[in-house]
């Protein structure tokens, strides 16, 4: 009991100079760079909005990497519902979007790979995407090839 009471006058003052809404102060920044690397995201969204999010990180990663071109390199699988988004007949209510996506390919770092499976399930053949985007054979296969080959994989 005393050693409690000990404890908590000593942690007294501790406690007393923090917040209350920060009992254990505030958080600090770790100033730090990252290496280029490779990585993979599954571009996987449920609509517009949540695709756009990837696209956020996608951009943040590319400029934490300072756009390099030749040690950074960066894979969006595209095989849910996003798959629409990237057609000639959904481009008018997606302009701003598909612009945005394709912007991000022109350094040459950054690419899209969209699952010829998962395509043809929502009645979409390779001729009603955008050209900016490769069509590969099957998503999952994909990921796991470009794992092999050094990938990180970002969910």
């Amino acid at each position: 009991m005393i050693h409690r009471a000990l404890l908590f006058v000593c942690l007294l003052p501790i406690v007393a100079m923090a917040s209350d809404n920060r009992p254990w102060g505030a958080a600090e920044l770790i100033d730090k760079s990252y290496q280029p690397e490779k990585v993979v995201y599954n571009g996987a969204a449920r609509d517009a909005e949540a695709f756009d999010r990837i696209l956020d990180r996608v951009s943040y990663l590319n400029n934490e990497y300072d756009g390099d071109v030749f040690d950074a390199h960066i894979v969006v699988i595209l095989h849910g519902p996003e798959i629409p988004l990237f057609t000639a007949e959904k481009y008018d209510e997606n302009r701003d979007l598909m612009e945005r996506a394709q912007s991000l390919t022109v350094a040459g770092n950054i690419e899209y790979r969209l699952c010829a499976v998962a395509a043809a399930l929502r009645d979409v053949k390779p001729e009603d995407v955008h050209g900016f985007v490769k069509v590969v054979p099957m998503a999952d296969a994909e990921i796991i090839e470009l794992q092999h080959k050094g990938y990180a994989y970002m969910k």
